[in-house]
């Protein structure tokens, strides 16, 4: 058998504890050696709970610690291009949270360097890697759908407005409801339909602007639409629909993460595919980076750099048209 993989965490916070937790279920795959962190004692409780004897000040510690195989970028989503390419440059291979930046431009950057370097990068989009999507998919490519007509997803939480203190109302962190919760609507549809031909976008955003709820329709000549809907402001259903010529397939509630789906034929024949996952569903991810960095690779199949650029880019679009805009895009 192959050694597990050897993480290190850049930023200890609430998603990087849900992977931690998820990467105890797969020991033979993942272990954690040390956590990095740019507050002072901001690593205390992770290194604590998870039992990490190397805790480090900073990120370029981090980075150079020899015991540290891979690192996993968990920083608030400005964050995410400098904890990387400081990984990068020291030759480690990387994970790094969804979006993979803020823009397509800081992705290009990313990409390119870890490619110079000889390393593996991926965005940790982890739904793409969950046994429901990866059947969906088996279903579509096997032609069961027949040819695909509309992609609905969304994605709601509500986020108390009285906190603007909070990442995702904050624009210098690349706050908003489109890169933290759109991402992976868009993401369903882009890995369904492919890129688009037109976007059509609506936003409403904060007194600080970044968006609150951010709809996009994506618009394919064929005759394919996408719509994909976020908001900060709501519990949504958070449900998900992919409607073919043949059947669809409903997922609800919140696809994103393990669920039941169901397929409905257009005579109304219904097979449901229950869900029997148990955990949260982040080791999926990491399990993949373990199998690609053995193979020698440098990038997912699954997740390739070219589809993590094509989010960027449609997000990209999206915002164009709402007027969200980013330090990071001057």
């Amino acid at each position: 058998m192959t050694e597990p993989i050897r993480w290190g965490i850049a930023g200890p916070g609430f998603i990087a504890t849900l992977f931690a937790r998820d990467l105890a279920r797969v020991p033979e795959h993942a272990k954690i050696v040390a956590v990095g962190t740019s507050r002072p004692g901001g690593a205390d409780a992770f290194a604590s709970e998870f039992g990490v004897d190397r805790v480090h000040e900073s990120y370029a510690a981090l980075a150079a610690d020899p015991e540290v195989e891979a690192v996993y970028v968990a920083t608030p989503h400005a964050g995410h291009l400098a904890a990387a390419l400081t990984a990068i440059e020291a030759g480690k291979h990387v994970l790094v949270e969804k979006p993979l930046t803020l823009n397509e431009r800081e992705a290009i950057e990313l990409v390119e360097a870890a490619r110079a370097k000889g390393v593996f990068l991926m965005e940790a989009m982890w739904t793409r890697f969950l046994p429901h999507i990866a059947k969906i998919h088996e279903l579509i490519d096997a032609g069961e759908l027949g040819d695909i007509v509309q992609v609905f997803a969304e994605q709601g939480i509500w986020f108390d407005p009285e906190h603007p203190e909070h990442r995702l109302y904050d624009r210098a962190l690349g706050g908003g409801a489109l890169l933290d919760l759109g991402v992976y609507p868009t993401s369903f549809a882009l890995s369904i339909l492919g890129a688009p031909d037109r976007i059509t976008a609506a936003a409403h955003l904060t007194d600080a602007g970044v968006d609150a709820q951010t709809t996009a329709i994506l618009e394919y000549e064929r005759g394919a639409q996408a719509i994909t809907t976020s908001t900060l402001s709501a519990w949504t259903r958070t449900g998900a629909v992919v409607a073919g010529t043949k059947a669809r397939i409903e997922i609800e509630p919140r696809w994103m993460q393990p669920s039941p789906f169901a397929l409905i034929t257009r005579d109304g024949e219904r097979t449901e595919f229950p869900n029997e996952y148990e955990g949260h569903g982040l080791r999926e991810e990491a399990i993949e980076v373990a199998r690609c960095i053995r193979a020698g690779l440098t990038e997912s199949p699954l997740m390739p750099h070219a589809f993590s650029l094509l989010t960027m880019r449609t997000m990209d679009a999206i915002r164009a048209q709402t007027g969200v805009r980013y330090d990071a895009d001057a």
